[in-house]
C-alpha cells in the first residue's frame, strides 16, 4: 500500500495534521491559563514523563524556562527526567515505579504543578506520581494520547491527542508540537508579566 517513500510521507503528514487538527484548542488554552497562573504565584512546575515523553519534558522545561529569552518571561520549572544518579538510586533502592514520586515528595510544595506526559498514560510511576502531587494540592496535568489511559480521569487539566493505540510516533509528534505552540503563545504574551 505504502510503498514508496513518497507515498509514505505524504501519508504520514496527512495523519499528523489531521491529529493536530482534533487537539482541543480549548484544552491549550486552560493549560496555558494554568502555566500562568503558577508563574505569577512563583511556584515550580515539574515535568516527567518516561522515553520519549522524558525528551518531550526536558524539552518543555528548556523553552519555558530558558527559551522564552528573557528572565522576566521565563519559569520555574524542572524536568525530574534528568538526574539520572538520582534516577538510578531510587530505582535501585525503591523501585523503577518510584523515581518521580520520591522525588516529588521532596520538592513539591502546596499549589506547584506537575505535568505528566505520557502517551499511554497508564505508566505506574506517572500514577503514583500523579497520586501523591494530589494528596499535596499541586494542580495536576496530563498530556496525553491513545486513550488517555488512566491519566485522563486523574488530573485536574488534560491535553489530550487522539491517536490510535500503540501509535506512539505521531503521538509524540503532537506533544512536542504542543510544547512549541505553548511557548511561542509565551513568548509573545503580554498579560505574563
Amino acid at each position: 500500500m505504502l510503498n514508496s517513500k513518497e507515498k509514505f510521507s505524504k501519508f504520514y503528514k496527512k495523519k499528523l495534521i489531521s491529529i493536530i487538527e482534533s487537539v482541543s484548542n480549548r484544552e491549550i488554552s486552560k493549560f496555558i491559563d494554568a502555566l500562568l497562573s503558577i508563574k505569577r504565584q512563583n511556584n515550580t512546575i515539574y515535568f516527567i514523563g518516561n522515553g520519549g515523553s522524558a525528551s518531550t519534558a526536558s524539552h518543555f522545561v528548556n523553552d519555558l524556562s530558558i527559551g522564552l529569552k528573557t528572565l522576566n518571561r521565563s519559569f520555574r520549572a524542572i524536568s525530574l527526567c534528568d538526574n539520572q544518579s538520582i534516577i538510578t538510586a531510587i530505582a535501585n533502592d525503591y523501585g523503577y515505579e518510584n523515581i518521580f514520586s520520591k522525588q516529588l515528595s521532596i520538592l513539591l510544595r502546596e499549589g506547584d504543578m506537575v505535568v505528566a506526559i505520557s502517551a499511554s498514560g497508564n505508566s505506574p510511576n506517572l500514577i503514583k506520581a500523579i497520586e501523591l502531587a494530589k494528596k499535596m494540592d499541586a494542580i495536576t496535568v496530563g498530556i496525553t494520547a491513545f486513550d488517555g489511559g488512566r491519566l485522563k480521569n486523574m488530573v485536574d487539566l488534560l491535553v489530550h491527542v487522539p491517536t490510535d493505540q500503540g501509535d506512539y510516533g505521531p503521538a509524540e509528534d503532537v506533544h512536542m508540537m504542543l510544547d512549541h505552540l505553548i511557548s511561542n503563545y509565551l513568548m509573545d504574551a503580554i498579560d505574563i508579566e
